[in-house]
């Protein structure tokens, strides 16, 4: 089988072929444009490439040609030798990720679905759009504060009303950005709403949304992330898998706890700590309350609320994997 390592670039990308003895038997650039023609025309190799914003699409693509596809982590080629003794260029790198395909099995990240992809681009700028407007929020707040005037606490998406409520006469730039909050809320009702959608349509986001605290975009980003349950063995790994963790640096006799590793992806993560606000607040008489609350007493508020995060995840986990639905009594085990 032969080996090509492609160095994939926005309009050009640099290939190197390989022989299984390593021996080098073809370079050339290439449009990527052109890259599935090319790939097209060649016996069935194992096709390698570092991940990029183009590297799951191409995979794809690459694969339904019936090539064998290995997408390198960016976290671990600077191991495999690309980029030593300060040297990078298009040309080297892929000279490396062929010559190491020759020699093992080189090791590639999970290449999620379409469903996935198409899942978290959805909550990805739903996501921009929630930034965008609390960005405005805190911009029309500073003004306001700068003219001893305080609006009322309230939903986001009814901010915009509150502000002209106050019966002040605005500033053509002021009355432009509640405008324009006006608008992202009725566009962050769209995409809620079509996320709602997606989550009821999946059994799976229905089991997880019996969690309390958590809902359709919680449910809809862990199953986006995770995409396959059978990729992990226990809750642990999955835990783990999200950065939810504690990390360690230890050497000999010398042993120092860290905090969580925040490995993995960030939103999701951050989502599963909101949940674990809410579950605690909803369930505080609960078994699972009661279970955090213990170890409030002993590590305090912060440390309780990741680690109920962490057990969401593997609740989570486990209703998958199991198809059941949450079970109150259960869930402090």
């Amino acid at each position: 089988m032969e080996h090509v390592a492609i160095d994939l670039g926005g309009k050009q990308s640099q290939i190197c072929i390989r022989a299984s003895d390593g021996t080098i038997l073809e370079e050339k650039r290439i449009p990527t444009e052109a890259l599935f023609a090319y790939l097209a025309r060649r016996a069935r190799s194992r096709v390698v490439f570092e991940t990029c914003a183009e590297s799951f699409y191409v995979a794809d693509e690459v694969m339904k040609q019936g090539h064998e596809v290995r997408v390198v982590p960016a976290s671990l080629v600077r191991s495999l030798g690309v980029g030593a003794r300060g040297l990078k260029t298009d040309r080297r790198d892929a000279q490396v990720l062929s010559e190491v395909s020759c020699r093992i099995d080189i090791p590639s990240v999970h290449i999620p679905s379409t469903r996935s992809r198409d899942w978290k681009s959805l909550l990805s700028m739903r996501g921009g759009l929630v930034a965008s407007r609390t960005k405005l929020i805190n911009t029309v707040r500073g003004y306001l504060r700068g003219r001893g005037l305080r609006v009322k606490s309230g939903s986001s998406k009814y901010f915009h009303a509150r502000v002209r409520a106050l019966g002040i006469e605005l500033p053509l730039a002021l009355d432009l950005q509640l405008e324009t909050l006006e608008t992202l809320s009725a566009q962050i009702r769209r995409a809620d709403a079509e996320v709602a959608r997606l989550a009821k349509a999946d059994p799976v986001c229905r089991r997880l949304m019996t969690i309390p605290g958590i809902g359709p975009v919680t449910a809809l980003a862990y199953v986006a992330t995770l995409d396959a349950v059978d990729r992990f063995r226990y809750a642990h790994h999955v835990s783990a898998y999200l950065g939810l963790t504690p990390g360690e640096r230890s050497s000999s006799e010398r042993q120092h706890r860290l905090g969580i590793t925040k490995a993995g992806s960030p939103s999701l993560r951050a989502l599963l700590i909101q949940a674990a606000w809410s579950t605690w607040r909803r369930q505080h008489d609960k078994p699972i309350g009661r279970w955090a609350d213990q170890i409030k007493q002993r590590r305090g508020k912060f440390v309780a609320v990741v680690a109920l995060a962490r057990k969401l995840a593997g609740i989570a986990f486990a209703l998958w994997r199991d198809q059941t639905t949450f079970v109150a009594e259960r869930a402090a085990r």
